[in-house]
């Protein structure tokens, strides 16, 4: 399914350059603030507000790892790359830093206002992504502690079936989900006294 590509006023932003007194710099700035942005530069580090920033700048060229405080390839606002040079390591580098669009130098009149809504497209994307493939994890770890606890149950109660039923039982009777359940079950702390099928309470 694919989702829709929001197009919205990019008026009243915040804006940080990553790099060095530049030509460059003077000609993206004109470019963001006719758009609406406020514009920061800073350089050879990003300031310790630059985590509140919406989009971030940085020079592709002379940029290292060490000028971003958060984990490699996972910023937490859309970054784009100023390329200059297209040299492989350079640009296998820029895409590592998890850049969400790329703006090439010499910087003109033109280009950015497409780069800032591109970042900020692919960003969003990415994140969504992210949080799938992490739900999808969690989900899949609670169905294997379900699993996991109705084989334990199955020594007691005889079959899969009574199984089943015995861990669907203990998790209404505490009104609480069936991973909830299983955890306790496997805990060593069931939510009831499990009893073997036949047996009288």
């Amino acid at each position: 399914m694919s989702r829709g590509v929001r197009i919205a006023d990019l008026g009243g932003a915040r804006a940080v350059i990553l790099h060095r007194p530049h030509a460059v710099v003077t000609a993206l700035t004109r470019q963001l603030q006719a758009v609406g942005l406020h514009v920061e530069t800073c350089w050879p580090e990003l300031k310790a507000d630059a985590l509140a920033a919406d989009f971030v700048f940085f020079d592709a060229d002379m940029g290292f790892d060490e000028q971003f405080p958060w984990p490699k390839g996972q910023p937490p606002m859309p970054m784009i790359a100023l390329i200059g040079s297209e040299a492989p390591g350079r640009v296998e580098w820029a895409l590592s830093t998890g850049a969400s669009a790329q703006i090439l130098k010499p910087v003109g009149d033109g280009g950015v206002y497409s780069a800032l809504l591109i970042a900020r497209h692919s960003f969003e994307a990415r994140r969504s992504l992210v949080s799938e493939a992490a739900d999808l994890r969690r989900r899949l770890g609670e169905r294997q502690t379900v699993v996991r606890a109705v084989v334990q149950l199955i020594d007691v109660m005889g079959s899969e079936e009574e199984a089943y039923a015995e861990l669907r039982r203990q998790a209404m009777d505490a009104r609480v989900g069936l991973e909830e359940a299983a955890a306790r079950i496997l805990a060593g702390k069931p939510l009831r006294m499990v009893r073997p099928k036949g047996e009288k309470k």
